[in-house]
């Protein structure tokens, strides 16, 4: 979905909410988005890697694949293992263009318990109606494909945010990392997740639209949770050393360049029993097979010193040579250092290597480091 400067901005349906606690709208994604609430930036990022943070996160795209052959239709168009994927269970995975360009990545989960014929996907806010029409046009004669335009989505992040919820839906705190079902939240009929974008352990909620601001009231009643924005979201994947699409990841970068080889599972690999089958599945097996093919890849920086590199600063060798560029940059709140992601040739990839970010024409050393910047707590059991 792109955002022209005479297209109308959609509202979530918290917008009441969001502006009643006295948050700063802003356009994103085609929505009129909080980025943040009187207590700001600094304050929701902490308070959410220490408590609980509620996201609006209504602008994310949400659809259905129904049908007894969605699963194999739908690993058609991703390189991950969609068929193996058990019910009850979410996977991470990812659109690819013919040259194994990356659409979009995603989130899915089999919610069909009696035999696979049923896939919750959530995509990108700012790709959803893309997403659609591509998965429409490519597999929508194999299965249903089911847009959900009347949900809502909500994201509790945080420490305490199974304190939080499960003192409205008792049973969440069983749930491990990437597994869901369906619940009664505070008396809204939620289907939820364990999994966010935060690094932290958490939920997210899908909800009618109906229903969505009594959740939102009910889950910020509690002590543990707090209203957080957009740009906190962001301070916070980032220290997670995950991707933004559109900044780290897009049309012109592959699974392997962007450093997530870990979403390719062996089955869809060369020698596996489904190896390939997938866009642009020639040119992504053989960066697999030989890395020595690839010319960049995606790596954690953190500047050595105290001056924040932002996104699309350029990035130069020691001896004054480009190299590369960051993606996404600025202070980690939580480690209190300036972190980024970017993209460098493989001989500079390695932990420790040392670069120049040209920040106003001046050089700012940074080192190659290992991602997440900040460790992840994510709930396995």
């Amino acid at each position: 979905m792109s955002l022209t400067p005479s297209a109308p901005l959609l509202n979530t349906p918290l917008n009441d909410l969001h502006v009643e606690l006295g948050a700063r709208m802003v356009p994103f994604a085609g929505y009129s988005m909080p980025v943040q609430y009187p207590a700001g930036l600094m304050a929701e990022h902490l308070h959410t890697r220490n408590a609980a943070g509620l996201f609006d996160v209504s602008h994310m795209g949400q659809l259905r694949l129904v049908g007894p052959d969605a699963a194999a239709a739908f690993e058609s168009l991703t390189p991950v293992d969609v068929i193996g994927l058990a019910p009850g269970k979410q996977r991470y995975g990812l659109l690819l263009n013919d040259d194994g360009g990356i659409i979009d990545d995603l989130m899915f989960f089999n919610r069909d318990y009696a035999n696979g014929g049923d896939i919750f996907v959530i995509v990108n806010g700012a790709c959803k109606a893309g997403d659609i029409a591509h998965i429409q046009a490519n597999i929508g004669q194999r299965c249903d494909v089911i847009p959900m335009p009347e949900m809502a989505l909500l994201a509790l992040q945080g420490p305490q945010a199974v304190t939080a919820l499960q003192r409205l839906a008792p049973g969440v705190e069983q749930l491990v990392f990437m597994t869901g079902g369906r619940f009664n939240v505070a008396g809204c009929d939620c289907f939820l997740t364990r999994s966010g974008y935060t690094g932290e352990d958490g939920f997210e909620i899908s909800v009618h639209a109906s229903e969505a601001d009594t959740l939102a009231r009910a889950l910020l009643a509690q002590p543990e949770v707090k209203p957080v924005g957009l740009g906190a979201r962001n301070s916070l994947r980032l220290e997670a050393g995950l991707c933004l699409y559109g900044n780290d990841i897009d049309t012109t970068t592959t699974p392997v360049e962007a450093s997530l080889n870990w979403a390719i599972q062996k089955v869809r690999r060369t020698g596996g029993a489904r190896a390939g089958g997938f866009p642009g599945a020639d040119k992504i097996l053989a960066q697999l097979d030989n890395p020595a093919t690839l010319t960049r890849k995606r790596v954690g920086l953190t500047a050595l010193e105290r001056i924040p590199v932002r996104d699309h600063t350029a990035l130069h060798s020691l001896e004054g040579a480009p190299v590369g560029e960051v993606t996404s940059g600025l202070l980690g709140p939580t480690i209190n250092q300036p972190v980024a992601m970017g993209y460098l040739p493989p001989d500079l990839a390695a932990i420790g290597t040392r670069v120049n970010a040209m920040v106003r024409g001046k050089p700012v050393p940074m080192e190659v480091t290992a991602m997440p910047f900040v460790p992840t707590r994510y709930h396995r059991g």
